[in-house]
């Protein structure tokens, strides 16, 4: 059986505790957590069933993998607190952004079995995209856990430390694309007459299908557009008009410039 803490029970921690607590890839596990306010942990409980440790010194002693999820500015604090008791063998997973495996060895002062992992908030909802990237002193069993915690709540890839910031650019800040997309689309049906109460599940539904649609056709997006679009009618219309408004090239320079951005927190 294998044990899992949480330092720290923000919103990305909740969505993990919340996919692994339900998964059928963990039926003998028990999840540990601790977080200064104890009331969320107590509701942590409640929710989920977890075991609640009295500090993160106890939390460590108790688990194989200590994901640390509290805000990069606290990192070294809690680093210091745990790094003389915690064992050679447990699994750090960081997933806070701006924190390098090169900054958590240095925090740490050892050499330990690391991870660097970036969730983005759709695993909330169990439909997270994570970038992972392991340090050398991890077995392939030990990053198939890894990989196994991060696959109850969405997908994965491992991915080199240096494409990141890349990541972070599309699929980290892409959800706050996607819904100025939904609620400009729904401004238009409302234009168009329609109420503004049912025009964003009529919006939403119609972008999940259509994501779903490349994740299971394999198709390429250009194509299954060009299948919406027949000749001389409404849909090619709209896409003359976003082109003609640039929309493609504003949503390339929105992804420059946040990777641009993310390079300067990560590095």
């Amino acid at each position: 059986m294998k044990n899992i803490g949480f330092i720290g029970c923000g919103n990305i921690a909740t969505a993990m505790i919340a996919g692994i607590s339900k998964s059928t890839l963990f039926k003998e596990i028990n999840i540990y957590a601790y977080d200064i306010d104890q009331d969320k942990l107590q509701m942590m409980k409640n929710d989920y069933g977890i075991n609640l440790a009295n500090s993160n010194i106890d939390l460590v002693k108790a688990v194989e993998v200590v994901v640390l999820a509290v805000k990069p500015n606290i990192y070294e604090t809690v680093t210091n607190e745990i790094k003389n008791i915690i064992s050679k063998d447990t699994i750090i997973v960081v997933i806070a952004a701006g924190i390098s495996l090169d900054n958590i060895k240095m925090m740490f002062n050892r050499e330990l079995k690391y991870v660097r992992a970036m969730p983005n908030t759709p695993a909330l909802v169990g439909e997270g995209m994570t970038a992972l990237c392991y340090s050398e002193l991890l077995k392939d069993n030990e990053k198939k856990l890894v990989a196994d915690i991060f696959s109850c709540f969405g997908k994965y890839l491992e991915l080199s430390e240096d494409k990141f910031s890349a990541f972070t650019s599309v699929c980290g800040s892409s959800p706050a694309f996607v819904y100025m997309f939904i609620e400009a689309l729904a401004d238009g049906g409302v234009l168009l007459g329609l109420q503004r109460h049912q025009i964003y599940d009529m919006v939403s539904q119609a972008i999940l299908g259509s994501a779903k649609m490349v994740l299971e056709t394999k198709e390429h997006p250009g194509k299954l557009k060009d299948n919406v679009c027949s000749p001389g009618g409404t849909a090619i219309e709209g896409v003359a008009e976003l082109e003609r408004n640039n929309f493609r090239n504003a949503v390339i320079s929105a992804v420059i410039k946040t990777g641009e951005k993310s390079r300067t927190i990560n590095n």
